[in-house]
């Protein structure tokens, strides 16, 4: 039987390691605050990455570790101890305990790539992040690379799902505004693909160092915005001319990850609101 450890066990890591445990692997979770639900085949800890030498015993042998914490909404402080500390802390760790690794799995983000003029980005374009944290990012990217097992860096998009969550709310009480300086592309990816990719990564032969997790369609923000103002009832997001422009304008293309053998259940953001707003049934699993 295959064993997985899943750090961060939150939105994703909770449907990833679902996902694990049916396809039977023993899945162990670490959470900072477990939540108390019982998934058959995963066992979720509390831990805290920054203090792994505290985490309970875990398998002498992981052919998967997945790396999945997030650093919130603190500054950089926060974000340098979740991505990059807590990293090279939960690698020691695992050295130190002398367990077996098979492979790691970074969730990284689209957030390390800079460009501004709406071109296409893979995974072997310029990355110029635009903030610290996409440049915090970039420096875990290095942290897995130069660690004891097999990295893999998956770059993200913008997750979503599975309950409506902020933008939708936003759009409904009237609250979102698009601006006129730019069309602001957006890249993003249905909470359960995100986890449907960590795993099939995971299982996979000879994975590339690096993946672009998206969808098959980015879309402008504008867009995105009109079609749930639409789909809602809502009125049309009004034109805010002092909008800030965005930090960053690309559109991502996940070919290397179709070429693996990957299709995503939601190719773009309408099937995904679509499921999300309960208007075509419920997420797949699997």
């Amino acid at each position: 039987m295959p064993a997985a450890l899943v750090v961060g066990h939150g939105r994703v890591g909770a449907i990833l390691a679902g996902l694990l445990a049916a396809a039977g692997w023993q899945v162990t979770g670490i959470r900072r605050h477990p939540d108390g639900r019982h998934v058959p085949g995963v066992t979720v800890h509390a831990g805290d990455v920054t203090r792994p030498s505290r985490w309970p015993a875990i398998p002498d042998h992981l052919d998967a570790v997945f790396y999945l914490v997030g650093g919130g909404h603190g500054g950089e402080a926060a974000h340098r101890a979740a991505y990059v500390d807590g990293l090279v802390a939960t690698l020691d760790e695992l050295v130190r305990r002398s367990v077996g690794l098979g492979r790691l799995l970074l969730a990284s983000s689209t957030a390390v790539y800079g460009q501004r003029d709406g071109s296409w980005v893979d995974e072997g374009s310029p990355t110029d992040p635009p903030d610290v944290r996409g440049a915090i990012l970039l420096e875990a990217e290095g942290v897995a690379r130069g660690g004891p097992a097999p990295a893999v860096s998956v770059r993200l998009g913008g997750i979503y799902g599975p309950t409506p969550g902020r933008l939708v709310e936003q759009v409904r009480r009237g609250q979102a505004t698009v601006g006129t300086a730019s069309a602001e592309h957006t890249n993003r990816i249905h909470v359960a693909d995100a986890a449907r990719a960590l795993a099939h990564l995971a299982s996979g032969t000879g994975p590339a160092p690096c993946y672009l997790a998206v969808d098959d369609r980015p879309a402008p923000r504008a867009e995105v915005l009109r079609w749930l103002a639409t789909t809602l009832g809502a009125p049309p997001p009004p034109v805010d001319p002092g909008r800030p422009p965005p930090r960053s304008d690309k559109r991502c293309a996940n070919a290397r990850l179709r070429a693996s053998g990957f299709r995503v259940a939601y190719p773009s953001f309408a099937e995904g609101y679509r499921a999300v707003l309960g208007l075509s049934g419920t997420a797949p699993g699997g």
